[in-house]
């Protein structure tokens, strides 16, 4: 039986400049899977946002110019992000646009672009995705928004559908 190590709560978030930051987190799963994860609605449901949350849209078209859009309602409040995929090279790379539909006024002009690289090395994949918003305060108010701790919870949950997939 192959031993993987509990990882939980061990992303890490680095500011870099002042419209930048890069995640960075491990899975003990090959990359092939965490694409999936990351691309499959009926993945994507079981993972991101909290445990208690209330989807209301998880919308995913994986292809260049195909658009996404995740709605959770927590504690009665909606919480909307939707974006467009620019670059899909499944299992090492996905670039896409984020935008918070929560910030008043925003546009898609106003979208984050997320470029998320996998590295796989016997059998763990690390995952780095790197954020550049088009404002500052877009990326700070991001940070101030506690959205750390809800990314750990859901790369958490991310981490435990893996094992999952990956013992079949």
């Amino acid at each position: 039986m192959t031993r993987t190590a509990d990882r939980h709560g061990s992303a890490t978030v680095e500011l870099v400049g002042d419209r930048e930051l890069i995640i960075t987190r491990r899975f003990d799963a090959p990359a092939r899977l965490v694409v999936r994860a990351l691309t499959e609605p009926d993945l994507v449901r079981r993972w991101w946002g909290f445990e208690g949350s209330e989807w209301l849209a998880c919308e995913i078209d994986p292809r260049v110019g195909g658009r996404w859009r995740f709605v959770t309602r927590d504690g009665g409040v909606e919480v909307a992000f939707r974006g467009e995929f620019l670059e899909l090279e499944p299992p090492h790379r996905i670039v896409q646009t984020e935008l918070y539909e929560g910030i008043p006024g925003a546009t898609d002009a106003d979208a984050a672009v997320n470029t998320t690289t996998l590295e796989e090395r016997e059998g763990v994949t690390t995952m780095t995705v790197h954020c550049r918003y088009a404002r500052p305060e877009h990326r700070d108010g991001l940070v101030r928004s506690g959205m750390e701790g809800g990314m750990q919870v859901s790369y958490d949950r991310m981490e435990d559908l893996l094992a999952g997939l990956a013992a079949g």
